[in-house]
């Protein structure tokens, strides 16, 4: 049973996805259309801020996994890392692309160069691609797994940049509109209680997304290792 958690993780985060997607389109509440220049798009909200928690959270992991190789050579650490480059990208892409839809109806850009948060999320999802296809297209070696462990732990940077970035230059990107420090958030308990489905379904769903990944990583290594065995046997 040990053995299927992590797709057990999958099944219930996917659920829980899919339940957010039909309640924020179903049945959260609209906001009011003086609020908004498109009321209606602003129900990707309960998927692009559950996305983006999660990215943050994948980065967090990426960040943990980068030091562990880098300082302790910890092959756990560069499963980690691994893990949390391959969840970032999902994420950072599902934050993207819905923020791209939010910003086409809402603002008449998909994309607005001049805002801080836009700009320093894309260069983490950029980043989480980069290293991704950069593990692919070099071989592993301790060399290669010290050069991406040194971007992940300097990439993540970014992260608290982009957190506080609208509480700093609030451009185009909204505020927070939970914990904005203002006595209370502006969310109906309806719509919060969508978020919070969002939220903690995103979370488990990433949470399965790693550990699986952490598990062919593992089985890569070992494939490896045995390889070199049989080579240097013959």
């Amino acid at each position: 049973m040990r053995r299927r958690i992590p797709e057990v993780f999958l099944g219930i985060g996917f659920v829980g996805i899919m339940s957010t997607l039909f309640l924020g389109l179903n049945w959260a509440p609209s906001v009011s259309i003086n609020a908004f220049e498109s009321p209606a798009a602003q129900r990707i909200f309960y998927w692009h801020v559950p996305a983006a928690w999660s990215a943050f959270i994948a980065f967090g992991v990426l960040f943990t996994g980068s030091a562990l190789w880098f300082f302790k050579r910890s092959p756990f650490g560069w499963r980690l890392h691994v893990a949390g480059t391959e969840a970032g990208l999902a994420c950072g892409l599902m934050t993207v692309w819905s923020g791209c839809v939010w910003g086409a109806a809402e603002w008449g850009t998909p994309w607005d160069w001049t805002d801080v948060r836009l700009n320093t999320f894309g260069l983490l999802t950029l980043l989480a691609l980069f290293l991704v296809l950069g593990r692919q297209s070099q071989p592993d070696g301790v060399e290669t797994r010290d050069t991406f462990s040194t971007f992940g732990l300097y990439g993540f940077a970014l992260v608290p940049l982009t957190y506080i970035a609208t509480r700093i230059w609030q451009i185009r990107h909204p505020g927070p509109v939970i914990g904005a420090g203002d006595g209370g958030g502006s969310l109906q308990s309806s719509m919060a209680l969508v978020l919070l489905i969002g939220a903690l379904s995103f979370t488990i769903f990433i949470i399965g997304h790693m550990m699986i990944s952490m598990r062919i990583t593992h089985l890569e290594q070992r494939l490896e290792h045995a390889q070199k065995r049989l080579d240097g046997g013959n």
